[in-house]
This record gives structure tokens, C-alpha cells and sequence, in this order.
């Protein structure tokens, strides 16, 4: 198959499968128009705050198997096999991730609204990059458990991603692959679209008017 469809084909089924919103169906399923309530915000956080802990948590895990589903397909030799091309693996994983992100945010589905991507992001840097997501994602508990704002935690595990690659590729650390450039760049471009998806919330942050994270009684 060449490349090019194979691309093609891959952008279109990862950005129909990130444009799936788990907020929306969640809160709907709990009689609930996630738009009208807390934030407005399509994300597990709203949906955590609004209707309780199980239904965030939720759409958390089903935002996150968004991400890994589209990125770790490409690494599956007989997903590799059928598709019939050259294209590097982790090339394609990243092509897929970084369209399933678009539709996580811009959903056709929902008038090209969206969540902020986090959940997604992590899901699909666990194929591609899984032990610096892993750190990033210790940068966040300690964030959120230390300010208790959402927001903050996203922003600084965003921010991490680039140092921790190139530290990884600077210490010359191959586990389970060998980090390179490309995953410099990949983590540069997480945290643009992170950190461009949670302007309103820096704005909010420096005039000190983010909400702190009070959930609602898990239900």
C-alpha cells in the first residue's frame, strides 16, 4: 500500500476515534449535558467535579485507551503486515497520535469542541515514549497533590516532557528503545498544544482566580 494512503487512512480513523467524546456520553448517560455544568469543559476534570469520581475516572481511562489504542497499533507486526509499507513505526504512531489529539479537541462530533488532550496525550506517549510519561505523569501527581489545581498539574506535566527526553537521550538511556531527536521535537509539540489548550487557565492562574479542585461526593 503506499505511504501515502496509508497516512491518509490513518489520520482519518485516529481523528474519527479522537473525536469520540467520553465526557459527553459519560455525562449523558448520567442525564447530564456536560456543556451546562461546572466548567463547560468536555474533560474528565468537569466531569469528575460535576457528576462524581467512578464517572471522571471514567472518562479519564477511556480518554487515555483513546490515545494508546491509535498509538501502539503501528508497533503490532500484524497490523504492520496487512497495512503492507516501509513507513517507520513510531513515525506512524506519531502521525496517529497527534490526529486522535486533534479530534479529541476539535470533535467533529460535538461542533469541533473538545478537552484539553491530557488524558489522550498520555495514553498515546505510553506507546511511543512510556518511561517519560511515566515521570511526567509523577511531575503531575506531585503538582496537583502539592496546588491542588488541575490545570497547574497539566501544565507542569507538559512542561517536563522536553527535559526529560533529552536528559534520556543525553545519558544515553535505550530502555525500551534509544530516544532521539524526533522525540525531542514530539515533546516540544505535546507541550505547545498542552500548554495553547490551558491558556484561559494560565491567564486564571497568574490573576489568581483558578478554581481549586473540590470534587463532587463519588457517586
Amino acid at each position: 500500500m503506499h505511504p501515502a494512503l496509508v497516512i491518509s487512512l490513518c489520520v482519518i480513523v485516529s481523528y474519527l476515534i479522537g473525536s469520540i467524546s467520553n465526557a459527553v456520553l459519560v455525562a449523558k448517560a448520567h442525564g447530564v449535558d456536560i456543556f451546562k455544568v461546572g466548567s463547560g469543559n468536555p474533560g474528565a476534570t468537569n466531569v469528575k467535579r460535576s457528576i462524581g469520581k467512578k464517572p471522571g475516572n471514567l472518562v479519564f481511562f477511556l480518554d487515555l485507551l483513546k490515545g494508546l489504542v491509535v498509538s501502539v497499533w503501528p508497533f503490532i507486526p500484524s497490523a504492520i503486515g496487512v497495512l503492507q509499507t516501509d513507513l517507520n513505526p513510531l513515525v506512524l504512531s506519531l502521525v496517529c497520535l497527534v490526529a486522535a489529539l486533534v479530534g479529541h479537541s476539535f470533535s467533529a462530533f460535538i461542533n469541533f469542541r473538545g478537552g484539553k488532550g491530557v488524558a489522550t496525550t498520555m495514553g498515546g506517549l505510553l506507546a511511543i515514549m512510556a518511561p517519560i510519561v511515566l515521570l511526567g505523569a509523577l511531575v503531575w501527581v506531585i503538582f496537583f497533590y502539592t496546588f491542588r489545581y488541575v490545570s497547574l498539574a497539566s501544565i507542569a506535566f507538559a512542561a517536563s516532557l522536553p527535559p526529560i527526553t533529552l536528559a534520556f537521550k543525553a545519558l544515553g538511556w535505550s530502555w525500551p528503545r534509544s530516544y532521539g531527536i524526533i522525540d525531542i521535537w514530539v515533546a516540544v509539540g505535546i507541550f505547545l498544544l498542552i500548554a495553547a489548550r490551558h491558556y484561559p487557565n494560565m491567564i486564571r492562574l497568574m490573576k489568581g482566580t483558578e478554581n481549586k479542585f473540590q470534587r463532587k461526593k463519588s457517586s
